[in-house]
C-alpha cells in the first residue's frame, strides 16, 4: 500500500497495489514515465499481517544502496503528522541543520531581554537609566516590587512567545510523527530555559559583562559557587510568579473557558467534539518541571531557602496534573514513553552541575579532602548515566521481538486480528472515519497485506532483491535522482 501526496479527501488520499513488487518486474522499466512515477512518491505506508513481521522490515535494509530505500516504523494512525510527509529524505537533514542554527542564534538573541531583566533589579543602575523615577525608587515599597517582583514577571511575558517557535521550528525539522514534533519541541525549549533562565541571569550580573566566562573554564565552578546565592531572591520571585501562578491558571484553564462560553452561548455550538479539545501541553510543561528541578538541585547548598517553595509546588503540580490528564486533557495520540530519555538526561545533568558547583563551594573553603571525594562522586554521576545509556535506552527506540510476538498471538486467539487488517485503511486516514467521502466501509483486502517476512524469507527476498536492482538500473540509465522516503509499519 502506497501513499503519494498530502492532500485531498479520503477517496483519492490513498492508491492501492496489488503485489507491486511482483508487477514491477513485469512492466518496462525503461519507460520513462514507470521511472518518473517511481521518483514521484517520496514517501509510503506498507502494511503487513503482523506486528513482528512490521518490525522485522523496518530493522532490515532493503537495498544496498543507503538512500534508495529508507524504512522505519510508521507512528500509530493518531500520531501521524501528514503535513511532512511529502518531505523529500535528503532534506531532513538541511532543515535539522537550519533549524539548530536558528535555534542557536534565537538563544543567543535573547540575551538581550534577559540582560535588561537583570538592569531592573540593580537599584542604582535604574536610576541612572530613569532619572525621572528617582522619587519613586526612593520609596521602600516601589523599590521591592521593581527590583524584586516586576523582573521575573517581564522575563516571564517575554518567555510566552518561546514555545510557539520552537514549535515551529520542529515542525520545520521534518518529523512525520506529532509525538516526535512535540519531544523535539520539548528539547528545543528545555535547552533554552537552562541556558537563558539560569545560566545567563546567574552569569549576566558580573562575568558575562567582563566577557571572560569562556576564558577561565578552570575557575567555573568557583564562578558558580560565587554568583549562584547571589540570584537566589530573584528564583525564588521566579518559583512563585512562574510556578504557583502557572498552577493556578492550569486549574481556571482561563482561555478555555472564554473560548467554550463563545462556543455555546454567542456561537451556538453545543457540539461536543474531541478535535476541539486540548491535548497535554508536554512541550512546556515538562521543560519547566525540569528547569525547577535544576533550581532545587543547585540552590539546595548554598541558598536552601528556595526548597519549600518548590517542595509546595511539586506538591501542589502533582495533583494538579493529575487531574488536568485523568480528567480535562485528552490524550490525541500515544507519545510511548519518548519523553523519559529527556527527563533522565535533565536530572543527571542537574546532578553533575550540583557537584560542580559544590566544588567550587570546597575550592573556596581551601578543603581539598572534600574536594577529592567530590570528584568522585562527580565520576560516579556519569559512569551511572553511560551505563543507564547503554543498558535501557534502546527500550525506548524499538519494540522488543517478545511484546510484539504476544501481542499478535493475543490478537490471534481471540479473533481481533481480521478485524485489524480490515480496518487499516481507515485508520491511517487524514480525516477522521465517516468524514470526507462516502466510502466508510471500505476494508483492506486481505491480499493487499504483505506476509510476514519469517515465513517467507526466501521468496521475498530474492524477489525484492532483483526488483530494485532492475529499478535502480532503470533510473541510473535515465539519470534521474529518485528521492524516496518508506516508512514501514
Amino acid at each position: 500500500m502506497s501513499r503519494c501526496g498530502v492532500c485531498g479527501v479520503r477517496a483519492s488520499s490513498f492508491q492501492l497495489y496489488r503485489n507491486k513488487f511482483i508487477e514491477a518486474k513485469k512492466s518496462d522499466l525503461t519507460n520513462p514515465e514507470v521511472v518518473e512515477a517511481q521518483k514521484n512518491c517520496p514517501g509510503a505506508l506498507v502494511f503487513f499481517k503482523t506486528r513482528y513481521a512490521a518490525v522485522v522490515a523496518s530493522r532490515v535494509f532493503q537495498s544496498s544502496n543507503p538512500m534508495l530505500w529508507v524504512t522505519d516504523l510508521a507512528p500509530e494512525p493518531r500520531d501521524v503528522y501528514w503535513s511532512n510527509l511529502w518531505i523529500p529524505y535528503r532534506q531532513i537533514w538541511l532543515r535539522k541543520l537550519a533549524t539548530l542554527a536558528a535555534s542557536i542564534v534565537f538563544m543567543f538573541v535573547f540575551i538581550v531581554p534577559v540582560a535588561f531583566v537583570q538592569s531592573m533589579m540593580q537599584l542604582e543602575q535604574l536610576k541612572r537609566m530613569f532619572p525621572s523615577l528617582t522619587g519613586l525608587l526612593n520609596k521602600s515599597f516601589f523599590a521591592r516590587v521593581i527590583t524584586g517582583y516586576l523582573p521575573s514577571v517581564t522575563l516571564l511575558l517575554s518567555l510566552y512567545t518561546v514555545p510557539p517557535l520552537m514549535m515551529l521550528f520542529s515542525s520545520i525539522e521534518g518529523s512525520i510523527s506529532r509525538s516526535g514534533r512535540k519531544r523535539s519541541g520539548c528539547l528545543k525549549i528545555l535547552f533554552f530555559n537552562i541556558w537563558n533562565v539560569f545560566f545567563v541571569n546567574v552569569l549576566s550580573g558580573s562575568v558575562l559583562n567582563q566577557l571572560n566566562v569562556f576564558s577561565r573554564p578552570k575557575d567555573m565552578p568557583t564562578m558558580l559557587a560565587e554568583l549562584v546565592p547571589k540570584q537566589a531572591t530573584f528564583f525564588i520571585t521566579y518559583v512563585l510568579t512562574s510556578g504557583w501562578a502557572s498552577l493556578c491558571s492550569e486549574i481556571l484553564q482561563v482561555f478555555n473557558l472564554v473560548y467554550n462560553f463563545f462556543s455555546r452561548f454567542v456561537c451556538c455550538c453545543h457540539r461536543q467534539n474531541k478535535e476541539y479539545v486540548y491535548s497535554f501541553p508536554y512541550h512546556t510543561e515538562v521543560p519547566k518541571v525540569l528547569l525547577f528541578n535544576l533550581l532545587g538541585f543547585t540552590f539546595s547548598i548554598m541558598a536552601p531557602l528556595i526548597l519549600p517553595f518548590l517542595l509546595v509546588y511539586f506538591c501542589l503540580g502533582y495533583l494538579v496534573y493529575r487531574n488536568q490528564i485523568l480528567n480535562v486533557y485528552y490524550p490525541k495520540y500515544e507519545m510511548g514513553g519518548k519523553l523519559w530519555p529527556v527527563m533522565h538526561n535533565a536530572i543527571v545533568f542537574s546532578l553533575v552541575l550540583t557537584q560542580v558547583i559544590a566544588l567550587g563551594v570546597f575550592t573556596i573553603k581551601r578543603s581539598p579532602v572534600t574536594a577529592g571525594f567530590t570528584i568522585l562522586l562527580l565520576v560516579g554521576t556519569v559512569l551511572f548515566n553511560e551505563y543507564c545509556r547503554h543498558r535501557f535506552s534502546r527500550i525506548f527506540e524499538a519494540y522488543s521481538a517478545q511484546d510484539v510476538i504476544e501481542l499478535d498471538r493475543d490478537d490471534e486467539q481471540s479473533g481481533r486480528m481480521q478485524e485489524i487488517h480490515q480496518h487499516l485503511l481507515d485508520a491511517y486516514s487524514q480525516t477522521p472515519p465517516g468524514e470526507g467521502s462516502s466510502r466508510g466501509g471500505s476494508q483492506v483486502p486481505i491480499e493487499l497485506i504483505m506476509e510476514d517476512p519469517a515465513q517467507e524469507a526466501s521468496e521475498s527476498s530474492q524477489e525484492l532483491c532483483d526488483t530494485v536492482q532492475e529499478v535502480s538500473g532503470a533510473i541510473h540509465d535515465h539519470d534521474h535522482v529518485v528521492e524516496d522516503k518508506a516508512h514501514s509499519v
